[in-house]
Formats: structure tokens, C-alpha cells, sequence
């Protein structure tokens, strides 16, 4: 998995200054690799599998006895875990449900550390993506949620999300950005310049 590289952050950055120029909204943006490292997740299907595979086999066909099916076990686990810990596969052995609540977590977590929640007027917005979740939200502080529907952001989020589903991070920030841009300058339109917050794309590795 490849985050984005300098001179890609950096054509986020400036779509960052660019909207910001047209509206008292300030704009976060955040890319992680991942929200969780689940490395729970191989031991869990590892000691399912070591359990119930094995045994199977010896209820059906009573070739082992009790020191190889133990044997047996502990290699079927080892083998298990070492496969379920190649990347790509990981993430898919966690239920989508599980993988988008901890994304959400993270995404929260990030709204308060990047201190959107401080900004002047309520006027803080993030823009979260965990790359290997296939995972995107939009967070916008008190000031812009009483002006702006969440279906406005619900539609930008759902294109985004098709757009890091076919690898096209960067095209989907940078349009996620103008698309807010859109909207921030109608509904918070500047009123005077100021920069409360980094432009810059915040990547968790």
C-alpha cells in the first residue's frame, strides 16, 4: 500500500489554499495506511481454524491420534497465521462493519487532535481517508453543520470513496477539496483572511 508521495501532498496542500481563500472554513486533511494494525485478527482465524479443521478431519477419518492431532494443530495454526498476516489479507478477514468503526474512531480522534474543533465560528472541517479500509468522512464543526445538509457531504464522501476503491487517492482529494469548496463559499464565505490551521495533507503511516 503507497500513500502519496511529496510533490502528490503538496497538490493537496494547494487545493487547501486555494478554497481557503474563498471561505472563513478551514480545511484538514487526513490519509492513514490503515486505522487499525488488527493483529489480533490472524491469531483469532488461526486458533478457529487449528481448532475445528483438524479435529474435523479426525472425526471423519480417524487417522490421528491424540499427540498428532495436537501436532497437527499447532502446525495448522502456525501455517494459518503466517497466511492471514500477508498483506492485502488482513483487512478482508475483518468485517466491513468492524473496519469502518474503527476508521470512524480514528477519523474522530483526528478531528480533535488537528484542533478543528477550535477553530474560530465553529468553522472547521476534516476530510479523512484510511486507505486500507477504503474508508472516507467528512467532519465539520457546529458552525458549518447548521448551514450546510449532512447529504451534501454524504454525496462528495460517496464519490470519493468509489475513487480510493480504484486507487485514485489523489484525484479523489483534490476533487473532495474543490467539491467543499463549492459549497464552503457559498455557505461561509470569507469574511476575512486568516489561516488557523496547517494546509498540509497530515499522513498516518
Amino acid at each position: 500500500m503507497t500513500l502519496l508521495n511529496k510533490d502528490e501532498q503538496q497538490r493537496v496542500a494547494h487545493a487547501i489554499e486555494t478554497v481557503e481563500r474563498q471561505t472563513d472554513a478551514e480545511l484538514v486533511t487526513v490519509l492513514a495506511s490503515s486505522a487499525d494494525d488488527y493483529t489480533y485478527v490472524p491469531l483469532i482465524w488461526a486458533g478457529v481454524i487449528a481448532l475445528l479443521v483438524p479435529g474435523l478431519i479426525n472425526l471423519l477419518t480417524g487417522w490421528l491420534n491424540a499427540n498428532h492431532l495436537l501436532l497437527v494443530q499447532v502446525i495448522t495454526f502456525i501455517v494459518v497465521a503466517l497466511l492471514c498476516r500477508l498483506p492485502g489479507v488482513t483487512t478482508r478477514l475483518v468485517p466491513v462493519r468492524v473496519r469502518h468503526w474503527r476508521a470512524g474512531n480514528l477519523a474522530r480522534r483526528q478531528f480533535l487532535e488537528q484542533n478543528l474543533h477550535a477553530t474560530t465560528h465553529g468553522t472547521g472541517v476534516l476530510i479523512f481517508v484510511s486507505e486500507a479500509e477504503r474508508y472516507v468522512e467528512i467532519i465539520v464543526d457546529d458552525g458549518i453543520a447548521r448551514r450546510v445538509d449532512n447529504e451534501v457531504w454524504r454525496a462528495m464522501v460517496e464519490t470519493f470513496t468509489r475513487q480510493v476503491k480504484d486507487g485514485r487517492i489523489l484525484e479523489g482529494f483534490v476533487g473532495c477539496i474543490r467539491s467543499c469548496g463549492d459549497v464552503l463559499s457559498e455557505q461561509v464565505p470569507v469574511t476575512q483572511a486568516r489561516n488557523e490551521l496547517p494546509n498540509r495533507l497530515v499522513v498516518l503511516g
